[in-house]
């Protein structure tokens, strides 16, 4: 008589391996079991119905169905997140609106913007000395859409803000504050914000926080406060 090796049995009839914790394998194998155990234990002059396991087996479906569902919504956040970090890795090295109040002007240049929710008749961009707290410059930028409005600001005053020379003032450099006011109907509009400029230093990530952009003069943002990219 052959013997046949415990190996040669195990080669043939590989033992299953258990399913991993939270997967839609456990779940099933969990319900089949307690299923099948019910079936074992059922009192044979009332055993269950059809109706009954039919049902049993619809919640089976219901469940796998959900669990899959949350399978893929994880897969397609992480390939989200992969490509938001690929994004945001480009954008190392490069200027950015994002939200703020201030603006730094250096040898007559700067960088600033105003972000506008809803239409506008007009928009006053307020420049004001932060030392004094004196309005010192209002930039008219007329009528203008929903969105985002960069500028560019060189530091010369008004040519009716004459200097004892006689000549237009231009500001030092330094950090001014600044402010919009925007009208429609005569109405200011709370839906207006100021931008200031920055630049991305580097990107971190993680699972817990996702995509962190982190910039030297406003710090850690996400991508969403980036406003536009310059």
């Amino acid at each position: 008589m052959t013997t046949i090796s415990n190996d040669l049995l195990n080669a043939v009839n590989p033992t299953k391996k258990p399913a991993a914790t939270g997967s839609v394998e456990e779940a099933t194998d969990k319900f089949m079991t307690l299923l099948v155990t019910q079936l074992k234990n059922q009192d044979p002059l009332n055993p269950l119905d059809n109706a009954q396991i039919t049902s049993q087996l619809a919640q089976l479906s219901t469940v796998t169905g959900v669990n899959k569902l949350n399978t893929t919504l994880e897969s397609l956040k992480a390939s989200y997140q992969s490509g938001e970090a690929l994004q945001a890795a480009n954008m190392i090295g490069h200027g950015v609106l994002v939200e703020g109040d201030r603006v730094q002007l250096v040898d007559g240049k700067s960088i600033l913007g105003v972000e506008l929710d809803s239409a506008a008749d007009q928009v006053d961009l307020i420049i004001t000395d932060p030392t004094t707290g004196k309005d010192i410059e209002t930039i008219k930028l007329g009528k203008n859409d929903a969105g985002v409005i960069p500028v560019a600001w060189d530091g010369v005053l008004d040519p009716q803000n004459l200097g004892a020379d006689g000549k237009p003032v231009t500001l030092k450099n330094g950090e001014y504050l600044i402010r919009v006011v925007a009208t429609r109907g005569g109405e200011e509009l709370d839906d207006a914000r100021t931008l200031s400029f920055d630049s991305v230093a580097s990107v971190t990530t993680n699972a817990k926080d996702g995509v962190k952009l982190n910039l030297p003069t406003k710090g850690v943002v996400s991508m969403a406060d980036i406003k536009q990219i310059l």
